[in-house]
């Protein structure tokens, strides 16, 4: 199972973390991934990372949120975030994380296991 938090409405500009807590699962078997999906538009990569090497693990950004999101993981919590900065209203969506068994990629058909979800609003 994998529960989201920290969505809220924010304002243009403002920062947000998102954490995803994992549980019946061996966390450090899974690389994670956030995705996002806005009214009206299908879902969406944002991030990912991967299971292999926890001290300094491989990372992969979608486009839009390149320089400004940022995830990382807690093994040990079995803990997800992703730090998102300089947020625009463009972001506005609802953030789900989802768990990949030892499969490191984008694509939403790849992973095995999703969270319901956390809204984030963003205000002009």
């Amino acid at each position: 199972r994998l529960v989201e938090s920290g969505g809220r409405l924010v304002q243009a500009g403002d920062s947000l973390r998102l954490s995803c807590t994992a549980s019946g699962l061996a966390f450090g078997d899974y690389a994670m991934g956030w995705f996002r999906q806005a009214p009206g538009k299908e879902r969406e990569f944002s991030a990912a990372i991967d299971w292999r090497a926890p001290a300094t693990p491989i990372t992969r950004y979608a486009e839009s949120a390149k320089g400004r999101f940022t995830t990382s993981r807690d093994n040990a919590k079995k803990t997800l975030y992703l730090q998102m900065d300089n947020l625009k209203p463009e972001d506005t969506a609802v953030y789900y994380c989802a768990a990949s068994y030892r499969r490191f990629g984008t694509n939403a058909a790849g992973y095995d296991y999703w969270g319901q979800g956390t809204q984030v609003t963003v205000s002009s």
